[in-house]
């Protein structure tokens, strides 16, 4: 565990780079054009095994089952409101990213080309293509994919749809703003990161509604980016091994979202891939929910720190659900002990 120190006074940013109650209440109408807020139960069982409150929020329910598809929309929305729509946009993603891309452009009549790693998950490569998205594999991780899709908008003069920016992160926000609106006695809340989006929303949301809640940052322990760079107060890169949570398998953490981050989270918790694989059988059997492994890594993060929970209220997050039904049957599988 690693419990945060604010970088230099000039990396802490302004409030005013998060959005504010009134940006996040306008992304939430965009959003709410397509789908309503998702629910969130404080589950019995889940609960009894946390050993104290325990709420789930469930963005496995949203049309694309996951939490990114949010943030597509009011980026989409605000290239409209600006006049700049492009023809064709790309990015790069391990699938959810891509899904909320695919989504909002198939909304607005823009062509989508998304790059993912080779090896990617087949089931949400297909989901994916049935947006309409045109699928290119390239590269062994997803920075590999990332700069060819930056090479490949340089070339065919298309949008590049970044994987961090203000307008995704207004989206995001919307979801950690329902979350707090619907259980404001929240004392601790766990969040996933990937590229970082997930736990600067959680920060904006806390700020815009004047919460004291602790927001906890989770990485996977064979994904450490974020966790080394906000120990070492610059970026460091780190390799991805995680077999699992291919939701927070960043290599190289983004220095804007760290500068949101570093003064705002109270620590960093890194999950193995066994507690994840632990924290999805344990979902299904308290919930009967499929998470995919960055979906169950914040309950997964919550259940490492139970001892330190006691009478306090916790919110963690189903924050997607789309994982390749081999790997659930693999990890469901009572002969499955260690996942790796």
């Amino acid at each position: 565990m690693y419990r945060t120190q604010a970088l230099a006074p000039s990396a802490t940013p302004p409030v005013t780079d998060l959005p504010d109650l009134q940006t996040i209440e306008h992304a939430a109408r965009v959003v709410y054009r397509e789908f309503q807020a998702t629910p969130q139960y404080r589950w019995g069982l889940s609960s009894q095994r946390l050993g104290t409150d325990c709420w789930i929020k469930h963005e496995n329910h949203t049309p694309v089952g996951a939490f990114k598809i949010r943030g597509g929309l009011t980026y989409f929305d605000a290239l409209k409101q600006l006049g700049t729509l492009p023809k064709e946009v790309i990015s790069a993603t391990r699938g959810n990213h891509g899904q909320s891309i695919g989504w909002a452009a198939r909304a607005h009549g823009v062509a989508c080309t998304i790059v993912v790693p080779q090896g990617n998950s087949l089931e949400k490569n297909a989901a994916m293509r049935a947006l309409g998205v045109t699928l290119i594999e390239h590269g062994e991780d997803f920075q590999e994919s990332r700069e060819h899709a930056m090479a490949l908008s340089a070339e065919r003069g298309a949008h590049m749809v970044p994987s961090f920016h203000a307008d995704l992160l207004s989206g995001v926000s919307t979801y950690w703003w329902e979350f707090m609106l619907a259980v404001p006695q929240l004392d601790v809340v766990y969040v996933p990161i990937g590229q970082g989006s997930g736990a600067c929303s959680a920060i904006a949301a806390k700020l815009a509604l004047g919460r004291h809640l602790r927001i906890v940052g989770v990485v996977s322990a064979h994904a450490t980016t974020y966790a080394d760079s906000l120990a070492a107060g610059r970026v460091v890169e780190a390799p991805v091994t995680t077999q699992l949570a291919d939701g927070m398998a960043c290599r190289i953490a983004d220095q804007k979202a760290l500068d949101i981050i570093a003064p705002h989270i109270d620590h960093i918790v890194k999950v193995t891939d066994d507690e994840v694989a632990q924290a999805m059988r344990d979902l299904y059997a308290d919930t009967h929910n499929v998470a995919e492994g960055a979906g169950a890594a914040s309950f997964a993060a919550a259940m490492q720190q139970r001892a330190q929970l006691k009478g306090q209220v916790v919110g963690t997050t189903l924050c997607g659900g789309n994982v390749d039904s081999a790997t659930v049957a693999k990890v469901l599988s009572p002969h499955t002990s260690r996942f790796a």
